[in-house]
């Protein structure tokens, strides 16, 4: 029995000779995350953290529900039933657009398989009433990669004479910002800010922060929450081969498809397993058939090889896919008489 299997096996054993106590020890263990600051946040602003709770275990877990202990804090599940070694997530969300001040709450999460456990995890924060976003968040939504695109939100404060921002800082390079003032009267000022989503940006989710650094001495610093799905312009298919077991010294070959939205060539196939050998074509076209060889070479192993294939459209441009396969051994061949 392997080390991983034996821990499984002992725990349960534990969990059943020992009972509830061990039981909230067991499902602690998933959470590497107990406890979240969401630090001082704008009225209005999009305000959430995402708990991962990993599957450490060989059977299913289900978080049945959970529960918040504060309005100012709504929780909900994101993937309740959880497969060995993947992820699922505790969702709060920092109700901003109701509640202003120093809040906190605690999220109770029910777990019914494989056996009954609670975990407990806190949030708390600081929802500016002086400051206030609208909308709350920029959201770019679906977005082509190579294709810029701009967002405008309002930021108004109420207060103090005097008060600005100063500054906006990206926590991303694909990211800039323009910040405009557009009335100032007393202690109210409403600035435009204008948000830009590069070219450049790769394909894929996009979650980032703006952060607005302010005069103020007390809360110098307000982030504000960016997301983009940056849809990919070229795309391969199937994006995971699965070759099985191949014998030492055997072959196997197969064809995938690289697919763009405008004409384009493959001009080079990056894999560093000599295992693998590509040919392609050298016309330009929005499909790209690609043969895959693959010979058995070397000692019997699992190979997981990543493959990336660059185009003519600029190194942002790339499409990737995973090959998988087993080399084995030859059957042993009787010895003669």
């Amino acid at each position: 029995m392997s080390r991983p299997a034996r821990r499984v096996a002992a725990l349960l054993l534990a969990l059943t000779v020992t009972g509830p106590a061990l039981a909230q020890e067991w499902a602690r263990n998933m959470f590497d995350e107990k406890d979240h600051d969401f630090g001082v946040v704008a009225r209005g602003s999009d305000t959430v953290f995402k708990f991962p709770v990993k599957n450490l275990y060989k059977d299913d877990v289900v978080l049945e529900s959970v529960r918040s202990s504060c309005g100012c804090t709504s929780a909900d599940l994101e993937h309740p039933i959880i497969k060995s070694h993947e992820t699922g997530y505790i969702v709060a969300k920092f109700n901003t657009r109701t509640f202003t001040g120093i809040h906190s709450a605690t999220l109770t999460v029910q777990i019914s398989k494989p056996m009954s456990a609670q975990v407990q995890v806190r949030v708390h924060g600081n929802i500016r009433g002086d400051v206030v976003f609208e909308p709350g968040s920029i959201e770019f939504g679906q977005v082509d990669q190579g294709a810029a695109q701009e967002k405008k939100i309002s930021i108004s404060f109420a207060g103090r004479s005097g008060w600005s921002v100063d500054d906006v800082r990206s926590s991303s390079d694909f990211l800039e910002a323009e910040l405009v003032q557009r009335e100032r009267n007393g202690g109210r000022v409403v600035y435009d800010l204008v948000t830009r989503l590069r070219e450049s940006a790769p394909a894929g989710y996009l979650k980032s922060q703006l952060i607005l650094v302010t005069n103020d001495a007390s809360n110098p610093r307000i982030p504000l929450e960016v997301s983009a799905d940056v849809r990919p312009e070229l795309t391969v298919a199937p994006d995971t081969i699965v070759l099985g077991e191949v014998q030492q010294g055997n072959s196997v070959t197969k064809k995938l498809m690289v697919r763009g939205k405008r004409p384009f060539k493959i001009v080079q196939v990056k894999c560093e397993d000599d295992c693998l050998a590509f040919e392609k074509s050298d016309a330009a076209d929005t499909k790209q058939i690609v043969t895959l060889n693959f010979t058995a070479k070397g000692e019997a192993r699992r190979i997981k090889a990543p493959v990336t294939f660059v185009t003519d459209l600029g190194e942002t441009f790339t499409a990737s896919c995973d090959v998988y396969a087993t080399i084995t051994a030859p059957p042993a061949t009787a010895a003669g008489p």
